[in-house]
């Protein structure tokens, strides 16, 4: 198999399980809107929020998430994608300071996934395949 054609499946499988885990949190926001915003309180120290509000940040995610999972927009799709799981991985300090209490230790699983999406934001350009398997023909 030529690099190339290496390279492009492999960024499609790194953008698939990116999206697999962003999706996850999403629904999250739509299907169970306070425990969202319970993480929203702990983690970010954003309290406050109502089921509507969590909600619509959850369908505003998804729009988000379906235009990175498609290819579209790479620049500003897959730099968001990095921005949130950044935010995300970093708002989580406290659980990486005692890793072995009660489910921290699964906290440092961010750290791979926050690598996937550097890595895919910065090989965007060479990220052409799409889920049906054609190449994107614009650059993003």
């Amino acid at each position: 198999m030529a690099t190339e054609k290496r390279l492009s499946l492999s960024l499609l499988g790194l953008r698939l399980s990116i999206f697999l885990v962003m999706l996850m949190w999403t629904l999250d926001k739509v299907i169970r809107p306070e425990h969202a915003a319970s993480v929203f309180a702990k983690f970010y120290a954003l309290d406050g929020f109502g089921t509507t509000i969590i909600m619509a940040l959850g369908v505003l995610e998804l729009v988000l998430l379906l235009a990175f999972v498609t290819g579209f927009a790479r620049r500003f799709t897959y730099g968001t994608v990095l921005l949130l799981h950044a935010g995300s991985t970093l708002s989580s300090w406290q659980q990486y300071l005692h890793p072995y209490e009660g489910g921290n230790l699964m906290f440092f699983t961010a750290w791979p996934m926050l690598a996937a999406c550097f890595a895919l934001y910065l090989l965007r350009d060479a990220d052409r395949m799409t889920i049906g398997g054609r190449r994107a023909t614009t650059r993003a």
